[in-house]
């Protein structure tokens, strides 16, 4: 069974992952690492849009390599699938290539107003191996230029471009990309595949449904926020029925811990044994569960929105789980 470890969240996770590059369709394709955080690539008629942008310019560098070795078009669009540092900080590569709009919900926007620098140096502390090359990200915050509610479609030539919010789950502000020609979909975070979704600023009551509401899409093909890109609609169906499985099993044993009346170290415990038999081999299981019980606890208690994870809050809380 896997057991806790001492070193504070992935500090010790020095290991390369192998990145592989998949065309889905005519228009998509899938820039994932082994587990590491995913990037989605829409080439329509005239233009390319990104989705995520890894962590660093760095970092994007790479994806923009392989971009051009299938496409010449621009990369006119930049879309955040929510706030996120390890998905945002990359953006400003993408300006040499004829990006012209930072897409995101009103609510991601939000967020980064909310706490975008405590988040970008908890992330950075955490999980220094995802920000190779740090030194490169511009000072500041990365800003949607472009903000939108509930739905917004881009036409890139012919091709139709959904981008969806579909409720909360990873964070409030989760947006996805859909290509109904296609039935390809980019989910972020909502959706992991042999990954350990991070939930430290989810909505758990919510999740379950605004994956159903993804699921109604009936997309045949999907990429999640990490792991593989998923190419059959069993796959999609397992990446989906995974992710609801491990949240609400997860919130479960929270909340029946919380209205016992136990602290919330004892939880985690209790939590993590239960968990790790199932998805304890699952990419990030030992990082992730602290900051998913612990806001699991927080929200099974009452606290409706997350609570903003700054470097020290981080540190403490591991310090008070693990010790």
């Amino acid at each position: 069974m896997t057991q806790p470890t001492k070193t504070f969240a992935s500090q010790a996770d020095l290991d390369v992952k192998q990145v592989s590059f998949d065309k889905l369709s005519e228009h998509a394709y899938a820039y994932t690492a082994e587990g590491d955080p995913n990037t989605g690539i829409v080439i329509g008629d005239d233009a390319v849009m990104v989705i995520d942008t890894q962590a660093t310019p760095a970092m994007a560098q790479d994806v923009i390599r392989r971009i051009r070795e299938v496409t010449d078009k621009p990369i006119k669009y930049v879309l955040l699938s929510h706030y996120h540092a390890v998905r945002v900080l990359g953006a400003s590569a993408y300006q040499a290539e004829g990006c012209e709009q930072i897409i995101a919900s009103q609510d991601t926007y939000d967020l980064i107003v909310e706490r975008g620098e405590q988040d970008k140096a908890s992330e950075i502390g955490r999980f220094p191996r995802l920000f190779a090359n740090v030194e490169t990200v511009p000072p500041g915050l990365t800003w949607p230029t472009l903000t939108f509610t509930g739905k917004m479609t881009l036409w890139l030539g012919k091709l139709e471009v959904q981008i969806l919010q579909l409720g909360r789950g990873h964070t409030k502000g989760d947006t996805v990309v859909w290509l109904p020609q296609d039935r390809v979909l980019f989910s972020g975070d909502l959706v992991e595949f042999d990954a350990t979704p991070y939930a430290g600023d989810a909505y758990f009551s919510d999740w379950p449904q605004t994956l159903d509401n993804l699921a109604a899409l009936k997309p045949a093909k999907l990429v999640p926020g990490r792991g593989p890109a998923l190419q059959t609609e069993a796959q999609v169906a397992a990446g989906l029925a995974g992710t609801r499985a491990f949240v609400s099993e997860l919130y479960a044993s929270v909340k029946a811990g919380a209205a016992a009346g136990q602290e919330l170290k004892a939880v985690y415990r209790d939590t993590y044994e239960r968990l790790a038999q199932k998805y304890g081999q699952w990419v990030i299981f030992a990082h992730c569960m602290p900051f998913d019980v612990t806001r699991a606890f927080d929200e099974a208690s009452g606290h409706v929105d997350p609570r903003i994870w700054t470097a020290e809050r981080d540190l403490a809380m591991w310090q008070a789980l693990e010790s």
